[in-house]
């Protein structure tokens, strides 16, 4: 048996604040050399989400880091269909809000996040990469800024 730590590469993608509608996206995930890879949602603190309001977070790819060329991504390319993550509580705060599984073959992923009017939320990115083509891997990879 392999051990998991070889065969799994965890990226802290951001820290984001969101505030009202502004749209706000994380850094890339470059999914080259991986099989696999999830993006997981972790809120920090979350006020004035409501019930009716809140944020989404949509994942997206891209075959470059060009903010421009992001392009959301389908429920066919994505694990279970999902491709969006939603939190309306205020409740909501220090915990996994949800993880998003991508299927497709661009490159690179992300999530952009998106408010209502009221939104205020902390919210962090994490990207896990397994079943790497080579092992062991480095277990903290880094992120990719858009350009």
């Amino acid at each position: 048996m392999r051990d998991f730590i070889s065969n799994v590469s965890t990226v802290d993608m951001s820290t984001d604040t969101l505030s009202g509608i502004t749209p706000n996206a994380s850094a890339w995930l470059d999914v080259r050399g991986y099989d696999a890879a999830t993006i997981e949602i972790l809120t920090g603190a979350v006020t004035d989400a409501g019930t009716a309001a809140g944020f989404t977070a949509t994942l997206q790819h891209s075959d470059t880091t060009a903010n421009g060329d992001a392009a959301n991504v389908s429920a066919d390319e994505a694990v279970n269909g999902t491709v969006t993550v939603t939190v309306t509580d205020d409740a909501a705060d220090n915990v996994v809000a949800g993880a998003l599984g991508y299927l497709g073959n661009k490159r690179y992923i992300r999530v952009n996040y998106v408010g209502t009017t009221n939104t205020a939320a902390v919210v962090r990115t994490i990207g896990r990469l397994g079943r790497p083509h080579r092992a062991p891997t480095t277990y903290i990879g880094a992120s990719v800024a858009a350009t």
